[in-house]
């Protein structure tokens, strides 16, 4: 009985940050008259969020170490800044300049690496380093000025729409193709759902409810439908939702079903049980902060093509809004517990009160206020929960 009462109330805490995100949400919808549910808006949401989603897969992986990566908003910029002018000043190859960027990353993410698990430094103290040098080359860079305007080709990565098969109906244009996508979207959700309580009856593991399971699906395909419905109503899927999915299932995938993910959570767990076992922590953390300076290339290649320029205030900020995604997406303070689906969820939390807050009006003054009473709030619970499971 106790066993059931516990793995019930571990699903709720999880469930809770769908409820969470819808209640966000419809409060914003009230409080903006609408504003917030215009198709516009919602193609918005994804293209603004598409760069803190990346930078907060990365980041949990560095969170699971029971770390954070303060320098990812300095390589944003600089990996941005790189391919602006190799484009505008060097009329280089899209490709060319991407690849560069990329490197740029991950030389960032092996410099950290290699002090925080070869030499010892404290994640904290190496990664406010790689921040304020990733800045300072920034604005040396650019000489403190904008790149711009970059490449169509380019701009295309952060702004541009998969190929939409539109048709009329009441009221507008509809995208048959979004349409077709949450089709498939909600079969694999279900047939993924089904699967899993198979999985644990075949092996005698604890179920949950029917009544959590159909609450589960019926909250996520509420959410599936709302937006790519939403998208359909406008031009269709961004190609940077293509960029995120793939990314979201690639992670979800290492981190789940991988030998790699599994040495990240035991690091996380226990660094001493770690090694006993045979882990090689230190190379665990030499990847995951290179992995984490890869993904920042990316979301400064995404965030750039958005803006089509390279600007020197490019990513300022975002290892903030990166790591409250992780923490509001349930994972533990202290490393060793959180999911993928979790730091996404909780960076489209943070987006949904960037967003609603700018529709109500409200200055960046107060939207920070908001931002991190949130963030305070959510470690709150995770570290209260834990000390009366102690």
């Amino acid at each position: 009985m106790n066993e059931k009462k516990r793995v019930v109330n571990l699903d709720m805490k999880q469930y809770g940050m769908f409820l969470a995100l819808i209640a966000i949400y419809l409060i914003f919808a009230i409080l903006t008259g609408g504003k917030n549910l215009s198709p516009a808006n919602i193609n918005n949401l994804i293209m603004q969020n598409g760069y803190v989603v990346i930078l907060a897969i990365g980041m949990l992986l560095c969170v699971l170490t029971g770390n954070v990566d303060l320098g990812v908003g300095s390589v944003v910029a600089v990996s941005g800044a790189v391919a602006g002018i190799l484009l505008v000043d060097y009329k280089a190859n899209m490709w060319v300049a991407i690849i560069v960027a990329l490197l740029i990353g991950l030389l960032f993410g092996m410099f950290a690496g290699f002090f925080i698990a070869y030499l010892g430094i404290p994640p904290f103290v190496v990664t406010l380093a790689t921040m304020l040098m990733g800045r300072g080359l920034t604005y040396t860079l650019l000489q403190a000025q904008t790149k711009g305007p970059l490449p169509d080709d380019y701009i295309f990565i952060g702004a541009g729409f998969l190929p939409a098969w539109q048709i009329e109906v009441a009221g507008g244009k509809l995208d048959i193709v979004c349409i077709v996508v949450a089709i498939l979207a909600s079969v694999a959700l279900v047939w993924a759902e089904i699967r899993s309580i198979n999985t644990k009856k075949k092996y005698n593991f604890a179920t949950n409810p029917m009544w959590q399971v159909v609450l589960k699906l019926a909250v996520m395909l509420l959410i599936i439908w709302f937006f790519f419905y939403k998208l359909a109503r406008y031009n269709g899927l961004p190609f940077v939702l293509l960029i995120m999915v793939v990314l979201i299932a690639l992670y979800a995938f290492v981190t789940s079903k991988t030998v790699a993910g599994r040495q990240i959570y035991a690091l996380g767990g226990n660094r001493k049980a770690a090694n006993l076992s045979g882990i090689d922590t230190n190379k665990v953390f030499f990847w995951v902060y290179t992995n984490m300076g890869v993904l920042s290339a990316v979301a400064g290649i995404v965030l750039s093509a958005r803006n089509a320029s390279s600007t020197p205030k490019a990513g300022d900020g975002f290892e903030m809004d990166a790591i409250a995604s992780c923490y509001i997406g349930g994972a533990a303070v202290a490393g060793g517990a959180g999911t993928i689906l979790g730091a996404v969820v909780g960076a489209f939390i943070m987006g949904i009160l960037n967003n609603g807050m700018s529709l109500f009006g409200l200055s960046t003054d107060i939207q920070r206020i908001v931002k991190g009473a949130v963030l305070l709030g959510a470690v709150t619970v995770d570290v209260l929960s834990k000390r009366k499971k102690g």
